[in-house]
């Protein structure tokens, strides 16, 4: 049985800024799309209801804003690190302070989206956005991760030398 080609390690690591890309800007969108229903009433508003959320109710109102504007954010790939930092945070509050308390799973208390939503931005905290991403154009920054443990560094001053 012959068994199934996959891309070469090579074409992989060219593709992986653009996948990473896709993810950030799909992740972004559903984020968005969260804030816009609660804020606005828009795709079954706010828990399906067709609503809107009352302005400045707190936790909620605050929560949904976060969504909305970390969304648009990450998805253009702008200030990505930041916006994924603060939307991690709400993501992570919103399940121990909301879901946390009726099950002990995600499953069972409804917290899956919360979950996994603090989990993915604060995966992009580290890798940054990828590619096609606005945060390139700010002061050249690529938005690549830090570079690996054990990598070699260059040194910054000749050898024997006071720094």
């Amino acid at each position: 049985m012959a068994s199934p080609t996959f891309p070469s390690a090579l074409t992989t690591e060219r593709a992986k800024p653009y996948v990473l890309a896709l993810f950030r800007i799909v992740t972004g969108f559903l984020f968005a799309c969260h804030g816009a229903a609660s804020l606005f009433g828009w795709f079954g508003g706010a828990a399906g209801t067709g609503g809107t959320l009352e302005t400045g109710a707190w936790p909620n109102w605050y929560a949904a804003a976060i969504q909305l504007v970390g969304g648009v954010l990450i998805m253009a790939g702008l200030f990505t690190r930041s916006a994924a930092f603060l939307s991690s945070g709400s993501m992570a509050y919103a399940y121990f302070d909301v879901h946390q308390s009726g099950a002990l799973l995600p499953l069972q208390n409804g917290g899956e989206n919360a979950a996994m939503f603090s989990w993915v931005f604060l995966l992009l905290v580290f890798t940054g956005p990828g590619a096609l991403a606005l945060d390139q154009l700010l002061g050249g920054r690529t938005g690549a991760a830090l570079p690996e443990a054990g990598a070699a560094a260059t040194p910054t001053a000749p050898a024997g030398t006071a720094r």
